[in-house]
């Protein structure tokens, strides 16, 4: 048979039309598909080779971020399948919970043994606490932790309890005041008698003072809810009552000194700062402000002696001032030189000039300054001379009132050595006690040895500390005051890690008052 060229292709083209009209067929074939969407199922169809994602999109179901698809998005429908989409949805649980406060307890010889003062009331705080939850179809799967803090801490509860105190009770002329565990005490006639006058303790120990006839104390308390343009607050309390009631004097922010003026009833003097950002985070004013109170406790006047001003070289850290007993008298003391105030005109007059030290750090060095008993002469810590490194050696010095003749009492006696003067009626002379550092050449560091000596410096005695024993640290010291009923005693109260000491300088007699460790500062007039 033969088939002409004609013929032949007309076969091959019929060929190729039926087979193109096959796949054709093949490829617009539907497809019946199931979509599961979160236990809600539908069917739909669609043509063979697609996506599922396509099916999703031309069915308008739209998924979230976190939403799971089975099969994935990206597989292609051969065969009659169900799409499973399984809905996840998140959220972030925060709870809130109590942190309980902790109970503390100190122990304190001031109180009656078995006795317990509420220092302090515990406040719980709290904890907040970030969980994440996973769900599936609206079904919880899981509850993973994220994170956890402390939004309120809390504030334990302190209670003092009284505990038997093993050293004997001592007679003593006039008041002790004393600062344990931030409240103020005192002790009257005995080391035994001894009583609380305030329960917040939060006194910082910056102030504290008895007034001349022992009346009325003058103290400092700093708190941490005091909005943050208060450093502290200088508070007034009558000894006189039983149960004595702080009064606020509305003074705030007084860092570096305070006291009552002698012979004037119910007068303080005092100088004051202002907030800084940076250490010491104040900015002294360098002021010197008169204030009276009445009886009551209630602030009738203020005088301000000396304005606002720099304070000269590491003006910053401020001043401090001094009266004289007699009342008439108030020297100075700063980093850069000490002297006296003209209350007339509000002046400094200096009669020392002095190198600051360079401390290298956030505080500055003001020298010690007191009076001798008849306010006669200043007593300093001075450097041999205005261009000496207070480091290289310090003077325990007396500076005559009238001449301004400044007169070398105890030689290289430290950055610290502080002085306090007192007539001894056993001896019938005008004694000093002071502090001298251990290690003079490291005197900024060093602990300091306690000594007497007649007043021109001669006759030095060590009083503490006894062998083996640490020396102090920096600090005041106080004489027993004189009294009518017990003349001849003339001790020296001190603290020594933590304790109250008295010793008898004429015989050298130590007696420990307390050991609970506890005392910050003391007063005793």
């Amino acid at each position: 048979m033969k088939f002409s060229i004609a013929k032949i292709v007309f076969l091959f083209l019929l060929l190729f039309l039926s087979l193109t009209a096959c796949d054709s067929f093949n490829y617009l074939q539907k497809i019946e598909i199931t979509i599961n969407n979160a236990g809600i199922v539908s069917t739909t169809r669609v043509n063979k080779g697609i996506s599922v994602e396509d099916v999703l999109t031309s069915s308008g179901i739209k998924l979230n971020p976190l939403d799971k698809v089975d099969p994935s998005k990206n597989s292609l429908i051969e065969s009659p399948i169900t799409i499973t989409i399984t809905r996840i949805t998140e959220e972030y649980v925060v709870e809130d919970s109590v942190l309980p406060f902790e109970q503390q307890t100190i122990k304190n010889e001031s109180l009656q043994q078995g006795q317990k003062v509420l220092i302090q009331a515990g406040v719980n705080g709290k904890t907040q606490t970030i969980y994440r939850v996973v769900y599936e179809n609206g079904v919880k799967i899981s509850n993973t932790f994220v994170s956890s803090e402390i939004t309120e801490q809390a504030q334990p509860e302190i209670v003092m309890v009284g505990v038997q105190s093993p050293y004997s009770v001592q007679e003593i002329n006039g008041t002790i005041a004393y600062i344990s565990s931030g409240n103020a005490w005192v002790m009257e006639s005995t080391t035994g008698n001894r009583r609380i006058l305030t329960t917040s303790g939060n006194l910082d120990g910056r102030i504290f003072a008895l007034s001349e006839n022992r009346d009325w104390l003058l103290y400092s308390t700093s708190n941490k809810s005091e909005s943050k343009n208060k450093i502290n607050r200088l508070w007034i309390l009558s000894l006189a009552s039983d149960d004595p009631t702080p009064k606020d004097t509305g003074i705030i922010n007084v860092i570096n000194y305070a006291e009552w003026i002698p012979g004037k009833n119910l007068t303080i003097s005092y100088s004051t700062a202002e907030i800084s950002s940076s250490p010491p985070f104040w900015n002294a004013n360098n002021n010197l402000v008169i204030a009276r109170f009445n009886s009551d406790g209630k602030l009738i006047d203020k005088k301000t002696i000396v304005d606002t001003n720099s304070g000269g070289l590491y003006g910053w850290w401020g001043a401090s001032y001094k009266w004289s007993p007699d009342g008439e008298k108030i020297a100075f003391s700063r980093p850069d030189s000490i002297g006296f105030v003209d209350p007339e005109n509000g002046t400094l007059d200096p009669v020392f000039l002095i190198t600051p030290y360079q401390t290298e750090s956030v505080w500055a060095w003001v020298p010690n300054i007191s009076w001798s008993v008849d306010s006669k002469f200043l007593y300093a810590v001075l450097p041999e001379s205005s261009t000496t490194d207070p480091l290289a050696g310090t003077n325990l010095s007396a500076i005559n009132v009238e001449s301004t003749q400044v007169i070398p009492l105890v030689n290289n006696c430290g950055l610290f050595c502080s002085s306090t003067s007192r007539l001894v009626l056993d001896s019938k002379e005008n004694k000093i006690a002071f502090l001298s550092a251990i290690l003079s050449d490291q005197s900024e560091i060093s602990r300091y040895n306690l000594l007497v000596m007649d007043k021109d410096g001669s006759n030095q005695k060590k009083l503490y500390p006894t062998e083996g024993i640490q020396g102090l640290k920096s600090q005041n010291v106080f004489w027993e005051p004189a009294s009518s009923g017990n003349q001849s005693k003339s001790r020296i109260a001190f603290i020594s890690q933590g304790n109250l000491l008295i010793v008898d300088p004429i015989t050298g007699m130590i007696n420990q008052i307390t050991g609970d460790g506890s005392i910050e500062k003391i007063d005793w007039k």
